[in-house]
């Protein structure tokens, strides 16, 4: 195990509307503020996702088992940014829920708002993290520098 100690630095309060790309847009909030490390959560509607929901198997490196968002979901979750290179990298698991079902999974590639959806950033100042290649699972994973 390696671990940090940061410090809380800004917090910042989005609002995405119906169709916005969620992933899309708070890769520019991250962009535009500099925000180099940080933890966010989501809270709304989505609505044309894809998420992952574990591997096949449980080998290396893993292949991912798709799930589709079609309808509307209601959302909440936590994600990660760490950059990779020179783009935001961000990680997010959520639950999401419609009528009686309900998914868990890690949000990825495109996906959009539905109605609404309530972004918190909060920025983690004296961390030194990047996420690189992991040649075993061939995913861009976490890394702390300087330990």
């Amino acid at each position: 195990m390696k671990y940090q100690v940061g410090e809380v630095g800004r917090v910042v309060v989005a609002q995405l509307d119906d169709d916005d790309a969620i992933l899309e847009c708070l890769a520019g909030i991250v962009k535009k503020e500099k925000i180099k490390a940080g933890i966010f959560y989501l809270l709304g509607g989505i609505k044309e996702a894809k998420i992952v929901v574990g591997p096949v198997q449980d080998v290396m490196p893993p292949t991912p088992t798709w799930r589709e968002l079609v309808e509307s979901h209601e959302t909440l979750g936590i994600g990660t940014i760490f950059w990779h290179k020179d783009e935001p990298k961000l990680h997010f698991h959520g639950a999401y829920g419609k009528r009686d079902t309900v998914k868990a999974g890690c949000l990825r590639e495109e996906a959009k708002t539905f109605l609404i959806m309530e972004a918190v950033i909060v920025e983690i100042k004296g961390i030194k993290a990047v996420r690189d290649l992991d040649p075993l699972s061939n995913m861009v994973l976490l890394r702390l520098l300087g330990n």
